[in-house]
């Protein structure tokens, strides 16, 4: 297959998430600009559904809030569909924002690299709302990550 397919999957509390989503999907789009990259609200979809696209992908990136210290429900649910066999070596990225103390990328990145993923080196987090100049730093993540896959 010739166009990569780069999903972004991930859960907005309080909007926050959802606005590095778009800024990182900016940044994969302009470094990759033949590559058909989507931002899916976990909330909003049909799990089975996100779960083949996830293992149909070429890379994906996954994105939650931390509450009650952990990522939520619909990223962990998004992750119980992984085939594990397949999985093995796919390069992901992970980002999220969060108010007090940040896990969920750190659980997500430890599920993730027990599955045998490829994880990006370093994870794209905030502190509750993101700055005009954390959503720039947002899309020149997404254009790095990018440019691994190119």
């Amino acid at each position: 297959r010739e166009t990569k397919q780069i999903p972004l999957f991930y859960c907005s509390a309080y909007g926050n998430t959802a606005q590095l989503a778009e800024a990182i999907a900016s940044g994969i789009r302009e470094t990759l600009p033949d590559a058909e990259v989507a931002c899916y609200d976990l909330t909003e979809q049909n799990m089975g559904e996100m779960g083949a696209l996830l293992n149909a992908s070429d890379a994906f990136l996954v994105g939650s809030p931390t509450l009650n210290r952990d990522a939520v429900p619909p990223v962990w649910m998004l992750l119980a569909h992984i085939d594990a066999i397949n999985i093995a070596k796919r390069p992901a990225a992970l980002f999220g924002s969060y108010g007090w103390s940040g896990e969920a990328c750190k659980n997500l990145r430890a599920r993730l690299e027990g599955l045998k993923v490829n994880v990006y080196a370093e994870d794209f987090r905030v502190t509750f709302v993101p700055s005009e100049e954390e959503l720039a730093n947002a899309k020149a993540f997404g254009a790095a990550f990018a440019a691994t896959l190119a």
